[in-house]
């Protein structure tokens, strides 16, 4: 079994760099066999040439609109939309995690897939720095991924 758990964002764009802290969190610590922990930041064409590798699982991790108050955590399977034509193909970093993953399915490299979202106050602002609310879902987030590898068979101790 593989897992790749993928933090995505901009560490320069105040909540949108969520995923990256998140995986940093849990670099900390070293992650168990068969579980590869990455930071993406905007650069998702790295993430889907680690997809060429055999992988079981993807959990993404970002900065989330979900129309609740900032903070709030979301495990969700995202859904994945069909290219439109070849220019939904044609960006060269898929800072965008959903094309990214589109990118991933049409070469069809994308494992089973979660994602890992916060809803951010601010995901726009320039600077660094998550606002209290987002920093707060930090280490809940970290948990959260490594129940989910759990329950896809590979010990994660917190």
């Amino acid at each position: 079994m593989r897992v790749v758990v993928a933090g995505v964002g901009n560490l320069l764009r105040g909540d949108d760099g969520f995923g990256v802290k998140v995986v940093h969190a849990l670099a900390r610590r070293e992650a168990p066999a068969g579980v590869l922990v990455m930071d993406v930041g905007i650069g998702g064409i790295h993430l889907v040439q680690e997809l060429f590798e055999a992988t079981d699982a993807l959990v993404v991790v970002d900065a989330v609109e979900l129309g609740r108050p900032p903070g709030t955590l979301a495990v969700i399977r995202p859904s994945v939309r069909e290219p439109s034509g070849p220019d939904d193909l044609a960006d060269v970093h898929y800072a965008n995690p959903e094309r990214a993953l589109m990118l991933a399915r049409a070469l069809g490299v994308l494992p089973e897939a979660w994602l890992v979202g916060c809803q951010p106050l601010d995901a726009e602002r320039l600077g660094e720095g998550l606002s209290e609310a987002v920093a707060a879902a930090v280490e809940p987030a970290a948990f959260e991924i490594r129940r989910l590898v759990s329950g896809l068979g590979i010990e994660w101790r917190a």
